[in-house]
């Protein structure tokens, strides 16, 4: 059951001895349903939120053209290991913490309701945007490939509005339903991408051999040579590449695990949270890491160096697709590959989408006036069907918006991929990365200074400063290359309001939590402290 820490004096999970009784008003706080999940569907929930055949696709080819060239792979070593380090804090949190809030709930017992509030808020906008950015891929991807299958021009705004209703749909009735949808989409692609890889080994590398350099951690930091380190290139004059920057390369490796981090949002719904999100937050981690790594890498070696170099630049998708018909048979091949393309940027919105429904749900719980509403669960299937509902005219109101308001928004190109998708996805990578920062520190700072539980020295405050200290430098990479990242739709406003609206959706929380603090010592007193009560296995 969910428990809050006001009221009746319950026990604070982590805290010695009752919270102090504060009166609360409005209904009491609603609990999702329990042992909905068990390891495998946690982990297809998080995994299917970094997409990894849309990741890979998108992040590997800006990587080697734009960024560190043939060591992208290394970029993968190098940010594994980054998000290894945030790990080992966040399950070591995630074992005595339980609450669908995830990020507002660890940093509120560890920072504080303040820090905590403002985190919360900042991580809910994050999951928001996300689904709408991911809405606008699926509707470019799905244009191309309607357009290549069957010579289809049909409106990317149509596409958009029959992704967002499926994922209503789904978000609506029990966790269990989405993620079994997620799973089979989610395989399919996994299986696609590593029968890729295998076909590389069965044919005995490539044409320059296995490159074992692309995979030196060292590399990662060094830019692509002008001109891909050939001198004059082959091909189109498009081909003749500028220096690139290994910050870059970095940069795109790290965003490829935007996601998997919403292990823990599922904890009130797993049948045992504080074994099953540990697990999955390091499996999805490292698992992540070596998928990426390995097939960015024969990838690589598949296509050779120069040929990669240029694909990367001017054909992304054939650096994998033009590999796939070489060595896996034909062009049936790659029309798997656009369609496990668009399922998988699909069952990505529909990931977020559920990511986001429990924020808002957690945050609306701990809001007497929210709780019968925002707050509130379906009677039968147990999910948040009022948050799901909010989090869908959201998505429809931005997804509108792109096509309305940006120029040149009709345009599939322009409104859905450079626009909606890529503004909406680097806005919502800036909130999650800061939020990572401050909930490593939120966890040296609970277990090593507040001492709210016994933790080692080493996984609860060595490792989880280095991990807040790295993802202080991959901010860093982003804002350093943030109008690269922004790409065509850097020339927006949009883009220009990016790092105001991240702002202010951390100052404002804040500020709002200082008053609540002063003028509804109740209602703060709730606030990021609704968590799970058992820690029993469930059936």
């Amino acid at each position: 059951m969910a428990t809050e820490t006001t009221g009746t004096t319950p026990k604070i999970p982590g805290q010695q001895g009752p919270a102090a009784a504060v009166p609360t008003s409005g209904p009491p706080p609603a609990a999702l349903k329990a042992g909905s999940l068990g390891l495998v569907a946690v982990l297809f929930m998080a995994v299917a939120n970094a997409a990894p055949i849309t990741a890979v696709t998108a992040n590997v080819p800006i990587a080697i053209a734009w960024g560190n060239g043939l060591a992208a792979p290394a970029g993968f070593v190098v940010a594994t290991v980054i998000l290894t380090l945030f790990a080992v804090g966040f399950v070591s949190m995630a074992r005595h913490i339980t609450t669908a809030g995830a990020f507002y709930g660890f940093i509120t017992h560890g920072l504080g309701t303040v820090w905590g509030t403002a985190s919360g808020a900042l991580a809910t906008m994050a999951y928001v945007v996300f689904e709408a950015s991911l809405v606008g891929v699926f509707s470019y991807f799905a244009h191309d490939a309607l357009g290549q299958w069957f010579g289809w021009d049909v409106n990317w705004l149509v596409l958009a509005a029959a992704c967002i209703a499926v994922t209503a749909v789904l978000g609506y009735f029990d966790i269990s339903l989405a993620a079994a949808v997620l799973g089979v989409f989610l395989v399919a692609e996994v299986v696609l991408l590593v029968a890729l890889a295998a076909s590389v080994v069965a044919h005995g590398g490539g044409p320059d051999g296995w490159q074992l350099g692309s995979l030196n951690p060292f590399a990662a930091f060094s830019g692509l040579p002008e001109g891909g380190g050939y001198g004059i290139q082959t091909g189109t004059p498009a081909a003749l590449l500028p220096a690139g920057s290994g910050a870059i390369g970095l940069f795109f490796a790290l965003w490829s695990w935007v996601g998997f981090e919403t292990t823990a949002v599922y904890g009130e719904e797993s049948k045992n949270p504080r074994r099953i999100v540990p697990r999955a937050t390091l499996i999805a981690v490292v698992g992540l890491g070596a998928f990426y790594t390995l097939v960015s890498w024969l990838v690589i070696v598949g296509n050779g160096a120069q040929a990669s170099v240029d694909k990367a630049a001017n054909d992304s998708i054939g650096l994998f697709t033009g590999l796939a018909e070489a060595n896996l048979g034909g062009r049936w091949v790659t029309d798997v590959y656009l369609f496990l393309i668009v399922s998988g940027s699909f069952a990505c919105a529909l990931a977020f989408h559920n990511a986001a429904a429990r924020y808002l749900f957690a945050m609306g719980r701990d809001l007497p006036a929210l709780r019968g509403s925002l707050g509130s669960t379906h009677p039968k299937h147990g999910s948040p069907h009022t948050a799901s509902l909010v989090q869908t005219v959201v998505t429809a109101l931005l997804t509108v918006g792109f096509y309305v308001l940006t120029t040149d928004g009709s345009d599939v190109a322009k409104g859905a991929n450079q626009y909606q998708y890529a503004l909406l996805a680097l806005m919502g990578t800036m909130a999650i990365l800061l939020v990572q920062a401050i909930c490593s520190f939120a966890v040296v700072w609970y277990f090593q200074v507040k001492k709210v539980h016994r933790g080692s020295v080493w996984t609860t405050g060595v490792v989880p400063a280095l991990g807040g200290l790295g993802m202080l430098y991959v901010i860093y990479l982003l804002f350093s290359n943030i109008s690269f990242a922004g790409g065509p739709g850097s020339v927006s406003p949009f883009f220009t309001a990016i790092p105001y609206v991240v702002g202010a959706c951390f100052v404002l929380p804040a500020l709002g939590a200082v008053w609540l603090r002063r003028a509804r010592p109740e209602t703060y007193a709730s606030l990021g402290r609704t968590v799970l009560e058992e820690s029993v296995e469930r059936s």
